[in-house]
């Protein structure tokens, strides 16, 4: 069994499927769907977890686990605390990126493009599917702020727990979504060797996208 320091030991060889340019599609979020199909299909334990890369004006970069929630004609959609960190660097710097990684598949798929938010609308109607819980959570915290102690959140939550006891909980002015508008795409399959298969989708105009191979 390896021991803490044997990182030579962890090693896995990824033999279950291969990417041809003759096997995808056109549009690099189609594409996408049908990974997205597949990983739903192969039951993996949350497949909608991605981590969201953002940095500072000074391209000082950060990164945390966020959960897709929409694949929408232009990009991917998530949602969170405008206020929160993240939030801040996007309002700095409204680029990111995302990254999925699918082990069960042995796949991975990288993306890259602009952030912008998403209608109020379209967020209202999202809060309103969320759990309670979370909804009340989502007034609660003021994420990624300082906190003296996890009492002082307890007690946020009881408050906003007494003060919508009674109706209906609105979205928080703070709350909402993000769309990540695409402009490099690249799927990643395991392959024997390390000799892995990498398809990357450039935006070159509108509504076209040039399809390269990558070296792995």
């Amino acid at each position: 069994m390896p021991t803490l320091n044997d990182f030579e030991q962890l090693r896995k060889d990824y033999r279950l499927q291969s990417l041809l340019e003759k096997d995808v599609k056109e549009d690099p979020l189609q594409q996408f769907r049908k990974w997205w199909q597949e990983s739903l299909d192969s039951k993996i334990e949350e497949p909608n977890a991605m981590t969201l890369a953002t940095a500072t004006p000074e391209g000082k970069p950060s990164a945390r686990i966020v959960l897709l929630k929409e694949i929408s004609d232009r990009g991917l959609v998530f949602f969170t605390n405008y206020e929160s960190h993240k939030g801040s660097q996007i309002r700095e710097n409204p680029f990111g990126a995302l990254v999925f990684f699918w082990k069960e598949l042995e796949r991975q798929v990288r993306i890259e493009g602009k952030i912008e938010k998403v209608s109020d609308r379209e967020s209202d109607a999202y809060f309103s599917t969320r759990p309670l819980e979370s909804r009340i959570g989502a007034w609660s915290s003021p994420q990624s702020q300082v906190l003296p102690s996890r009492a002082q959140l307890d007690q946020k939550v009881e408050e906003y727990t007494r003060k919508f006891s009674s109706g209906v909980i609105p979205r928080p002015p703070q709350w909402g979504g993000y769309l990540l508008v695409p402009e490099l795409v690249e799927f990643w399959q395991g392959r024997p060797g390390r000799l892995h298969d990498r398809l990357q989708y450039r935006f070159e105009r509108e509504g076209k996208w040039k399809i390269e191979r990558l070296a792995p």
